[in-house]
């Protein structure tokens, strides 16, 4: 549908596009992507025909750009600018069905049922039908905003060009715009093409997106390969981190804020507490965590770890709710706490600090019965004191799993858990815990240094509260 080949232009001051080539396909979202001062918006004024090239060529729908008279122009393609000026107080209607001007005839030609059928259908799809009567000017940007795209609809358009469409739009019509925009390319066969600044919204809607610094196209590819961390970050010149979506397959990049290295934290006894009811570890700084606790699951960031002693006959139908609402009534934010259970009495727990050279590691273990007629439960505290990757966080799990099903296999344990605890819980729950502070550690595995050292740790802490859990129940036998 578009076709740009070795576009080169500016302005009386310079050039500021060079040697520009790229296509766009029909019904494809397109997103053009750069820092400020790259050509991004002098590359959509070119498109459009506002704009002339010093040389190169562009073609819509494979005829030249320069043969179209403005009122072809005008069916063809439609423009919705960064800011959008209006210098008649016209009525939102009004200013909307100034869209229809290309498809009239002539000048005497009267309004029709198609024109008002079409005004009004593209104000109901822009979410400004109860604006229809007020006069543009006392509207907020945002409204002003839909009242331009409605415009620009209106034309019925095969190409539609938007400078930074989300501008002064709030977080909900963001996503019903792209949302529209998207269907459109899909159903209607709607060519979109469009600046982002948003980088995370351009990743979730455009098939394909253009990376332009210096006037220049750096790539010309599917999110997923333009929007690579290193890239991004030399282009923008600032710190970010590339993580999937949660949801669907798309990449999204996040800020990261400087922070003061000096103030380095130690994870050790001095942040635990043990009672009866509980043990508590709360840490002046949020951690990073991979846990299967009952709150906290999953990766995250928290800075207060609970494992509560529930009574043998413990059983619920929601034990998650439950949890949070225990954790609200002892001053503990839920949505700050990786919370566990167990039945194992709190004054079996093992813990220790763990240190080689280069890294350190708190380690705390709470382990109940190992007999082969009944299910273990065995929780597990790693924390890291160090900075590691995420390739690192599952290493640390799987160095830790393995660790423990050594010391079960040795003291002839069963191996595979039977499910569900008597207490009505799971019976295993890990968490690892980085304080994410100094030099990445990349690797966790079992032969690296931070992979040893969490084996010996999660070893030897696992076998002592195993043994020191034993112990209690001998000597409540020969007390009975």
């Amino acid at each position: 549908m578009i076709t740009v080949k070795d576009l080169t232009g500016g302005y009386a001051g310079g050039e500021v596009l060079k040697s520009i080539s790229f296509e766009v396909g029909k019904g494809e979202l397109f997103g053009i992507l750069g820092p400020n001062g790259s050509g991004k918006t002098t590359l959509l004024k070119m498109i459009s025909g506002a704009l002339n090239s010093r040389e190169g060529l562009i073609e819509l729908d494979g005829r030249p750009l320069i043969q179209y008279s403005p009122k072809q122009l005008a069916r063809m393609m439609a423009v919705l600018p960064q800011h959008a000026d209006q210098a008649f107080p016209y009525t939102v209607k009004e200013t909307v069905s100034l869209g229809r001007y290309a498809h009239q005839k002539s000048w005497f030609n009267s309004w029709n049922d198609e024109d008002e059928q079409i005004v009004q259908k593209v104000m109901k799809q822009t979410g400004i039908v109860h604006l229809e009567e007020k006069s543009i000017v006392e509207l907020s940007g945002g409204e002003k905003q839909r009242v331009f795209l409605a415009q620009a609809l209106a034309q019925q358009p095969k190409i539609l060009l938007l400078d930074e469409p989300t501008n002064h739009l709030d977080l909900s019509f963001q996503k019903e715009l792209l949302d529209l925009l998207k269907k459109w390319a899909a159903e209607a066969e709607l060519t979109v093409v469009s600046i982002f600044h948003d980088l995370n919204l351009a990743s979730l809607y455009c098939d394909r997106l253009l990376l332009m610094e210096n006037g220049e196209v750096l790539i010309v590819d599917t999110p997923l390969e333009v929007l690579k961390e290193e890239r991004i970050r030399k282009v923008y010149k600032t710190e970010i981190k590339n993580h999937p979506h949660p949801e669907i397959a798309r990449p999204q990049l996040l800020l990261v804020p400087e922070t003061d290295s000096t103030a380095q934290v130690k994870i050790d006894e001095r942040f635990l507490e043990i009672s009866k009811e509980r043990i508590v570890l709360q840490t002046p700084l949020k951690m990073r965590t991979m846990s299967s606790g009952i709150t906290g699951a999953g990766i995250g960031w928290h800075r207060s770890f609970v494992n509560r002693i529930v009574p043998m006959d413990y059983d619920c139908s929601d034990h998650k709710a439950e949890m949070a609402d225990y954790l609200d009534s002892y001053g503990f934010q839920p949505g700050e706490t990786v919370g566990m259970m167990t039945a194992v009495p709190a004054d079996t727990a093992c813990y220790r600090l763990f240190e080689n050279e280069a890294h350190s590691i708190f380690v705390i273990v709470s382990a109940g019965s190992t007999h082969r007629d009944r299910p273990r439960n065995i929780n597990t505290w790693l924390f890291i004191n160090g900075r590691i990757s995420e390739e690192a966080f599952i290493q640390s799990a799987m160095t830790a799993a393995e660790a423990k099903a050594s010391v079960l296999q040795e003291l002839e344990a069963s191996v595979v858990s039977s499910g569900v605890h008597s207490a009505g819980i799971s019976t295993d729950s890990i968490c690892i815990a980085a304080t994410q502070q100094g030099e990445l550690i990349s690797y966790a595995g079992t032969a690296t240094p931070l992979g040893k050292l969490i084996s010996e740790g999660i070893y030897s802490t696992t076998k002592e509260a195993i043994m020191k859990y034993r112990e209690m129940q001998t000597t409540l036998i020969r007390r009975n």
